[in-house]
């Protein structure tokens, strides 16, 4: 049996349909569960340990049953971008495997990917989005995490689990989102499918910069890889401008760089907003997105 087969039956070992969101971070790991007692959630800060070790923690310290809906962070995923290869569906992990060698940081024989479909540019042409792993790392993490009363529901990243909290609607959203201490992302979804994602770089402090110090170039320089983002989406993909930017970003600053960010677009800018019984936990978004992917989840 090999090792890919090992991890698909663990997988597919479900013992429990409770949903647990478990989302990773850098500095911590933050879990959310909506209980028939009510919801548990939490955010364990890593003091220093490999995400494994603190993974193992969280789960010792902490009783936890159901399928678990694992969330992998921009440190244990990559996602690329490329043409579509012109083959059965059933060779499809394998071709891509091999396309995507030269464009990431993970050796092909080292890579666990799968994928989605991407935008179908002018003339047809047909691009697919590839997330891959460390297939060492998942078979760790999926490892600490299997067992008597805990399995693997599905593991996904940070974008699917952003974009499983916007409702389906017709008109196209930009949502401006984050981790704590983590980059930003920023989604557009138009009627349940994320039409475009994109990690930006450079803003993961961004929780720690005052009003002034936003005011000067962070929030500008913001505001331009929003406009790249919708340029893209409304001319080379040929799509209907969007209606409405949201920001889900975890800062005491939130609504103040709404506010900023608005006076720089034509379009609507407003705060996400949270399910009532959700709001208090909108620094665990992710953790709760994980919950309810339903229509967000990949090929």
């Amino acid at each position: 049996m090999t090792i890919i087969t090992r991890i698909k039956n663990i997988f597919s070992s479900v013992k429990s349909t409770e949903l647990i969101g478990v989302a990773l971070r850098q500095h911590s790991i933050s879990y959310f569960a909506k209980k028939s007692n009510g919801i548990k959630s939490k955010v364990v800060e890593n003091k220093g340990n490999s995400v494994v070790n603190a993974l193992k923690n969280l789960l010792s310290s902490k009783s936890l049953s159901g399928q678990c809906q694992l969330v992998l962070t921009h440190a244990h995923s990559q996602i690329v971008q490329v043409d579509k290869p012109k083959v059965p569906d059933a060779e499809m992990n394998a071709a891509l495997k091999w396309q995507i060698k030269d464009l990431v940081s993970i050796s092909p024989e080292n890579m666990i990917l799968d994928y989605f479909d991407g935008p179908t540019l002018a003339g047809g042409h047909e691009k697919i989005n590839v997330v891959c792993v460390p297939k060492n790392d998942l078979i760790e993490l999926v490892a600490t995490i299997s067992g008597e009363n805990l399995s693997i529901g599905c593991i996904t990243t940070e974008e699917f689990a952003f974009a499983s909290l916007l409702p389906i609607q017709q008109d196209a959203v930009l949502l401006v989102c984050q981790q704590p201490n983590e980059e930003i992302n920023l989604l557009i979804v138009k009627n349940g499918q994320l039409f475009f994602s994109r990690r930006l770089r450079g803003f993961a402090q961004i929780a720690t910069k005052t009003e002034d110090e936003l005011s000067m170039g962070v929030i500008d320089a913001l505001s331009l890889e929003i406009q790249r983002s919708t340029d893209y989406f409304e001319r080379q993909l040929k799509q209907a401008p969007i209606k409405a930017i949201e920001i889900l970003l975890p800062v005491e600053q939130e609504a103040f760089l709404a506010r900023k960010l608005a006076e720089n677009t034509n379009v609507e800018v407003k705060l996400f907003a949270m399910a009532t019984s959700l709001e208090n936990f909108r620094g665990s978004a992710v953790a709760v997105g994980a919950t309810q992917l339903n229509f967000m989840e990949p090929n």
